[in-house]
């Protein structure tokens, strides 16, 4: 047995371990995700094991970036996510309910000076949300904004302790390289200005942070449910920049302008019954107006990450641009 399934066995309490193939590489090569199966003394000869997910991170050293971003403040930054995301699904995931599906949490092991941190998480694969996408249809688009609706008004107000102040991987405060990088002009000039006015929003909630259409996972049973998993940057702030980002993760420029309204009337319309169920005081009409005016300046903080991180990318559109531009136009 090696060092990994002990650690497994060791925090699962398992008697052994199977593990199974690898789902996917980590972000720059800090590790791996891969399936494993768990079995227990307790369970009758035959009983299959129990399927789960293994995060394994090894965090020992700095890893070059795909796109050249190494250094040290990016090896902190991902050191940084990974506990976030550990804290989450050890002290957040238990809130979320059918309509914010997430995996559910088993056991973790943060051991730095080994350079090994795992999380053992439920397979979501053996409940049901086995569909994952690389196209996406409008009910498939729909599924993502409800369940993006149910974690804002699940987390609405939530003081985000243990994750990040502000959420998403591309916070101006933790990509100075990044911003140093842009040209400059208008939108470097306003970067401050924008990233200020969503960081004080009046309502505030937890946002997933990197909420592309990859971290969603699809039910051919319930095609209205999806689950959401990678929250590595979940953390404090306006929910439009979920949304913002998510409608960029599947939609043309000419999908985002054509279906921009419809998409925010269906968001916001999930929004009011989620916080209604959860029994919110949350002033709705005041929240409504508030982040309709928030979603072109998600676009634009997006987008001032972009400018810096990688100024050819495809995002970087007619659409994205207009948005960006209205935005500068608004300021003083």
């Amino acid at each position: 047995m090696n060092t990994l399934c002990d650690t497994i066995c060791r925090i699962t309490g398992a008697q052994s371990v199977e593990l199974g193939d690898v789902i996917q590489s980590l972000w720059s090569g800090y590790g791996v995700i891969q399936r494993a199966g768990l079995q227990f003394v307790e369970r009758q000869p035959g009983d299959r094991s129990v399927p789960v997910v293994i995060k394994h991170i090894d965090i020992s050293h700095a890893r070059a970036n795909p796109r050249g971003w190494a250094s040290d403040i990016s090896h902190q930054r991902k050191v940084r996510s990974y506990q976030v995301e550990k804290t989450f699904y050890e002290l957040f995931a238990g809130q979320c309910n059918e309509g914010c599906f997430v995996p559910e949490f088993i056991a973790a092991d943060e051991t730095e000076d080994e350079g090994g941190w795992v999380i053992v998480l439920a397979d979501l694969n053996f409940q049901g949300f086995d569909g994952r996408r690389s196209h996406v249809d409008q009910q498939d688009i729909r599924a993502c904004l409800s369940w993006l609706a149910n974690f804002h008004a699940q987390f609405i107000g939530n003081a985000a302790n243990g994750l990040w102040p502000v959420g998403t991987y591309w916070h101006l405060g933790t990509r100075p390289h990044e911003f140093a990088a842009m040209p400059e002009g208008p939108l470097k000039n306003a970067a401050e200005l924008i990233d200020r006015r969503l960081n004080e929003t009046t309502y505030q909630t937890l946002v997933h942070g990197d909420a592309k259409v990859a971290n969603f996972c699809f039910s051919s049973t319930k095609p209205d449910h999806v689950a959401a998993v990678d929250f590595q940057y979940v953390g404090r702030g306006c929910g439009m920049k979920d949304v913002a980002y998510f409608v960029s993760s599947c939609l043309s420029e000419e999908a985002a302008a054509r279906q921009q309204e419809a998409l925010l009337a269906f968001y916001f319309r999930q929004l009011k019954v989620a916080l209604a169920q959860c029994e919110s005081e949350v002033n709705f009409p005041a929240l409504e107006r508030e982040w309709r005016e928030m979603y072109p300046y998600a676009w634009a903080d997006f987008c001032r990450f972009l400018a810096g991180w990688s100024p050819g990318h495809w995002k970087l559109n007619s659409y994205s641009e207009q948005i960006t531009k209205s935005v500068l136009n608004e300021l003083p």
